[in-house]
């Protein structure tokens, strides 16, 4: 049965050209995929490596109302999980970025997806420079910290004595080694805050971010300005080279503090990474919006082409490349998704 309005609790949209409602976003889709779902398979250029795209969720609860992005009757983890990697062959893991990874999910996401599927990781907080909720530790760790600190509500990594710490990310590591030995792991997010700014203490934490994860690939998104000021841009281009770690372009607002300029840097011969986070500046940075509002904006087919050449230019120097939309409200991201696969497989026709 095709969905419908009712069927489809989502407050709010129809707000303007980007953010038109589920219904406009559907249609969207749904006229990409008359013609096949072009973003299925990782999209192969001429000369290039392998694009794959998908989205930075498949379980935001706003995408996963009944017939938002998942037919109705698609109810649990496992048949969400399926259906979506039946449509896309990369998608970006959020969840452990508030907690800690465990080797049984990770197993299940390994037999409930095809075996070239792969799974993007965000780092956890305390990976950052973030704070993580004290609660949502896991207990061994909890038991062994101090009382005051484990009275804290939140806790940073280094306020954590270094031998906890260690384990910390020991853990992380074991929690996605089924996906590493599957060959489905594809490399470990280092989104670091807006107060992570250009310094000799924080590429070294960087690199210690890379030792630790070794054998892991990484990849490195910033939110502060400071990194590609015009005293620092060769300097920071420089270091992710020297050093082989993927740079994370993105698409973002722009004029804010945390705002980067949208370079279309390859850093790394084996990985490009491009994340799409939407333009609404409204609530990029404003207090007391829920994080799903920062990324509701649903691109414009021209704002996803003028992407196209600097994704194909990326697939040319880069083994293999990671699209991936992260304005993950209700079926925006999925939606878009589909669409710029679908540019880039005009492209591979075009061009064979």
């Amino acid at each position: 049965m095709a969905p419908t309005k009712t069927e489809v609790p989502i407050s709010g949209g129809g707000s303007g050209v980007h953010d038109p409602g589920v219904d406009v976003a559907r249609e969207r889709s749904e006229r990409v995929a008359r013609d096949g779902e072009p973003a299925v398979l990782p999209i192969q250029l001429p000369g290039a490596g392998e694009i794959r795209v998908g989205t930075a969720s498949w379980t935001d609860p706003t995408m996963i109302v009944p017939g938002v992005f998942y037919p109705v009757g698609t109810d649990t983890a496992e048949e969400r999980l399926g259906y979506y990697a039946g449509r896309f062959p990369v998608v970006e893991v959020d969840a452990t970025y508030y907690a800690l990874p465990s080797e049984r999910t990770s197993a299940l996401w390994v037999d409930r997806t095809p075996p070239d599927f792969t799974f993007d990781i965000k780092a956890h907080a305390l990976m950052t420079g973030q704070p993580t909720e004290t609660k949502r530790l896991p207990k061994a760790l909890r038991e062994e910290m101090s009382d005051d600190l484990r009275s804290k509500p939140r806790v940073y990594g280094n306020q954590l004595p270094p031998e906890l710490l260690d384990e910390f990310w020991w853990q992380f590591r074991e929690g996605l080694e089924p996906l590493r030995e599957s060959g489905q792991l594809g490399a470990v997010f280092l989104q670091y805050p807006r107060w992570f700014f250009t310094s000799s203490e924080n590429r070294d934490a960087i690199l210690d971010a890379q030792r630790r994860l070794e054998g892991i690939p990484v990849a490195v998104e910033f939110r502060n300005s400071t990194w590609f000021n015009e005293k620092n841009v060769d300097r920071t281009l420089r270091f992710l080279q020297d050093n082989h770690v993927p740079y994370v372009m993105i698409d973002g607002p722009q004029g804010f503090k945390s705002s980067v300029p949208p370079l279309d840097w390859v850093t790394s011969p084996e990985l490009a990474v491009v994340r799409f986070h939407g333009r609404r500046a409204e609530t990029w940075e404003a207090k007391g919006v829920p994080t799903v509002e920062r990324f509701r904006y649903l691109y414009g087919t021209d704002e996803l082409r003028d992407w196209v050449p600097r994704i194909e230019k990326a697939s040319k120097a880069a083994r293999e490349t990671h699209v991936l939309m992260n304005n993950c409200y209700a079926n925006y991201g999925a939606t878009n998704a589909r669409e710029i696969a679908k540019l880039l497989a005009e492209l591979e026709t075009t061009e064979n």
